[in-house]
């Protein structure tokens, strides 16, 4: 094999292996600097040693045993300052460090310490940007500068947020293991809400010119699909995984080829991705068949199941969609929520109806300068015949987004408010 070829099996079989080796690392050292250090060792070793004898039969094996040996020389040349470093050392040297005994090792506890990385990164104790950050950098494998472009941020805000969440979490002196019991539902919702702001951000970005951000979304959705490997009995992993399935179903059709928003009665949905729809349902029957189905992210699967069934927007049922908002409303409290069950009751029984439902939530604090607030009041509005009212507020909402591209849709459909029906 040439040595070109040699070194992109090299890097693919990092990109591959990467988090798999910085959570046994970090179990191992109890320092996630030093392991994301060491699994870079290891790719440099592999560079230049597999040219020369070649690439080995279990290349994720051979990262990790030379990655420990790195581990072990470092203690060594440290002297073993700390006795603690001294019992590590000793014991991994009394290890077989062979590959097929890496091998054995990772097939034993892999679930157990990528599940544990996983949860380290998203503990509640970080802020949830930082836990976003986190997370895509030691499980998603991405850099500093394309987590930054991912949610337009400056590269020393994105690496001063993981600094910081490192320096709490060996502050907190924090296992690299999954919790149990009561901590462990916890710190599991910690880790399903992170894993959604990233898909969120993606799906519809918050600012920028942009509407929506793909790769980000398929980062997400790779980290719901090992979430769910690694724990095939936890309902709301499998619940999540079907939202986000479906609703990553409908990018090729979410934005026009100017780039401009296509909302989702106006959308194509031949060219909504089958294949994904498919997995959003076998995900969400999965988590019906674990006893899930009252769970939040199910229940926000099962309202994108509704779309995904209705071939055209005039067959959606929205009385179906209004009465799971009515049930999410009940295990999920959030404006946010009630304002999409407002939306979802105004095309089950009218505008006026939607109207009066906002009027509930209109004094929350969380919602006072919220776009899709205004241009929710600002459609049903429309379809009451109330235009002159409906333009004010598609312009209130534009006035009030930070995503160039939804500000134009907006502006958009408030222009339209000005001609005359019919």
């Amino acid at each position: 094999m040439a040595a070109d070829e040699v070194r992109k099996v090299v890097e693919a079989s990092f990109r591959i292996e990467r988090a798999r080796l910085v959570a046994g690392l970090a179990r191992m050292v109890r320092d996630v600097d030093r392991a994301e250090e060491l699994a870079q060792e290891a790719l440099l070793i592999a560079l230049a040693e597999w040219p020369r004898s070649g690439v080995p039969d279990k290349p994720g094996a051979w990262l990790m045993a030379a990655a420990k040996r790195r581990a072990i020389d470092g203690m060594r040349r440290e002297r073993m300052v700390e006795r603690k470093h001294a019992e590590i050392a000793r014991e991994l040297d009394e290890e077989d460090t062979s590959a097929e005994a890496i091998e054995a090792a990772i097939d034993d506890d892999l679930g157990d310490e990528l599940l544990g990385l996983i949860f380290t990164a998203c503990h509640p104790m970080i802020s949830r940007e930082a836990r976003a950050a986190l997370t895509l950098r030691l499980i998603g494998g991405l850099t500093t500068a394309e987590i930054a472009r991912a949610f337009l941020s400056s590269e020393p805000t994105i690496a001063q947020r993981i600094v910081r969440a490192k320096k709490a979490i060996g502050r907190a002196g924090l296992a690299f293991e999954v919790p149990r019991g009561a901590d462990r539902v916890e710190r599991l919702a910690s880790v399903l809400e992170v894993i959604y702001l990233i898909f969120n951000e993606g799906y519809a970005a918050t600012a920028g010119d942009d509407l929506v951000r793909p790769a980000l979304c398929d980062e997400a959705r790779r980290l719901g699909r090992i979430l769910a490997g690694l724990m095939p009995d936890e309902p709301e992993v499998h619940g999540l995984v079907a939202l986000m399935e479906f609703q990553a179903s409908r990018l090729p059709a979410r934005v026009g080829p100017d780039g401009a928003l296509v909302p989702l009665p106006e959308q194509n949905r031949s060219r909504w991705d089958q294949l994904l729809i498919r997995r959003g349902f076998a995900a969400l029957t999965r988590a019906t068949a674990l006893g899930g189905a009252e769970g939040p992210y199910a229940l926000q699967a099962a309202l994108a199941a509704c779309h995904a069934r209705a071939r055209r927007a005039e067959e959606t049922d929205w009385l179906q969609i209004a009465g799971l908002y009515d049930r999410l409303g009940e295990v999920l409290s959030s404006p946010v929520v009630e304002l999409n069950r407002a939306i979802a009751h105004s095309m089950a029984f009218g505008p006026e109806v939607g109207l009066r439902l906002l009027e509930v939530i209109e004094g929350e604090a969380r919602l006072r300068d919220y776009a899709p607030l205004r241009a929710a009041r600002g459609d049903f509005l429309f379809r009451a015949g109330r235009r002159e009212q409906a333009r004010a507020q598609f312009e209130e909402a534009a006035r009030l987004t930070r995503n160039a591209r939804e500000r134009a849709f907006l502006l958009a459909r408030a222009q339209s408010c000005v001609a005359k029906p019919g």
